[in-house]
């Protein structure tokens, strides 16, 4: 038996249960819901922080619902989303805002957290009517890191702590500094190795090949997005 749940807003429908079964007709939403930015800084300090949301589609209408999750994935009551449910209509841009209300973070280190918009495409009851119809609602998540006030040292030249150690047929990486870095672009050598976030004084593994040297280069992602230029240390 099929499941729909509609709601109805502002004269829209949404479905966000697709239906089971065969289907005769996909509605698929061109362009869709974007997230400005790849990642989202939180100052401890701050009463809240925007997030831009843009409709980048010319035709389609879309139920946007936000939340945070928690590094483990699980919804979080530490923020607040406003508006968490919103109706954002083609070619439209809409700015949210997050407010801590969480307590006991340390104070030494970033927390990281996960900022989730979902997007939930309209449908033409009319056009749909009697057909058979799966509806894809997209999720967009990025990162999102809560950092006190006062880290040493500065952002920037955390990635030239990072020291990297050979345990037999790994690689371990330790980071010293109170920030999550994501090393991406690594080569072991030649041998190019998967990225990896690692956590705030802090340790994290990979494979390491035979025959990938004693030297590693990698870059690592700013508080912009951005690649930070390339970096080569020794593997000792």
């Amino acid at each position: 038996m099929s499941l729909i749940k509609t709601i109805k807003q502002r004269g829209y429908y949404f479905f966000s249960i697709a239906l089971l079964g065969l289907f005769s007709l996909t509605v698929n939403a061109e362009g869709g819901i974007s997230i400005q930015g790849t990642r989202i800084i939180y100052p401890l300090d701050a009463r809240q922080v925007t997030v831009t949301m843009n409709n980048l589609s010319k035709t389609d209408t879309f139920l946007v619902q936000s939340w945070i999750e928690s590094a483990n994935g699980e919804k979080s009551k530490d923020f607040i989303v406003t508006p968490p449910l919103y109706v954002s209509k083609p070619q439209d841009g809409n700015s949210l805002r997050l407010m801590f209300t969480g307590k006991g973070l340390p104070q030494d280190r970033e927390t990281v957290y996960y900022f989730v918009g979902k997007a939930i495409p309209s449908v033409d009851r009319q056009a749909t009517e009697g057909k058979n119809a799966l509806i894809l609602a997209a999720a967009n998540r990025i990162k999102l890191f809560v950092r006190p006030a006062g880290l040493k040292p500065e952002v920037g030249k955390a990635p030239e702590l990072l020291s990297f150690h050979r345990q037999g047929k790994h690689l371990e990486i330790n980071n010293p500094t109170p920030y999550y870095l994501t090393l991406t672009e690594i080569k072991a050598g030649n041998i190019r190795l998967q990225s990896v976030m690692v956590a705030p004084k802090g340790k994290a593994t990979l494979s390491l090949p035979a025959g990938s040297g004693n030297s590693i280069a990698f870059k690592t992602i700013d508080d912009f997005g951005a690649m930070t230029p390339l970096l080569t240390k020794t593997i000792s």
